[in-house]
């Protein structure tokens, strides 16, 4: 018998500062049975840190020619690629071949992901930025999910305050450096 999804009611309040991004977000996500729980709130997050008109969630791991986020704009046309993890370089020249923009969130050593990363030949790599989540932040995080969540989100110069059904925690988001070269 296969597992299913487990599904998640979101309601945060985001304050992004370093966009200038405000207002209420009310949205629904599955939890995939194969998708690790750090996966889940690096999706969750990006999903804030993103948000834009146009922004959605693919089909997730049962689709991998998709991103696990993106942005469309009214015509429908692909505008913005949202990766989370560690995307190898093929990934990333796809991401920069399909959108005009692709941004990576990495819940991961960023590190050992940048040195896999080392001299990559990659479509347009002006095209791509990257940020790291701070991954003790990310499993404090993990620690707070819920069915349903209610809270907010306040983003000021890379720092993210999150109070999350009552629970208050601080972490970063860092942009990083990428070692490809263009294509």
């Amino acid at each position: 018998m296969a597992l299913t999804s487990t599904m998640y009611a979101c309601e945060i309040e985001l304050a992004d500062v370093d966009r200038g991004c405000y207002g209420p977000l009310e949205f629904r996500m599955a939890m995939h049975p194969s998708e690790s729980p750090g996966y889940f709130v690096a999706r969750l997050l990006a999903y804030c840190l993103e948000h834009d008109e146009g922004i959605g969630f693919s089909k997730g791991v049962s689709d991998p020619d998709e991103p696990p986020l993106f942005v469309r704009d009214l015509t429908g046309t692909l505008t913005t690629w949202i990766e989370i993890g560690a995307p190898d370089a093929a990934r990333l020249h796809k991401a920069s071949k399909a959108a005009n923009r692709v941004a990576v969130y990495t819940h991961k050593d960023p590190l050992g992901w940048l040195r896999q990363l080392e001299g990559a030949r990659v479509y347009k790599p002006e095209r791509i930025q990257a940020f790291a989540f701070d991954r003790e932040f990310v499993e404090e995080v993990v620690e707070a999910l819920d069915r349903r969540m209610k809270g907010s989100l306040s983003v000021t110069e890379g720092t993210l305050y999150l109070e999350l059904n009552g629970r208050t925690m601080t972490g970063a988001v860092e942009p990083l450096v990428l070692p490809i070269i263009g294509n």
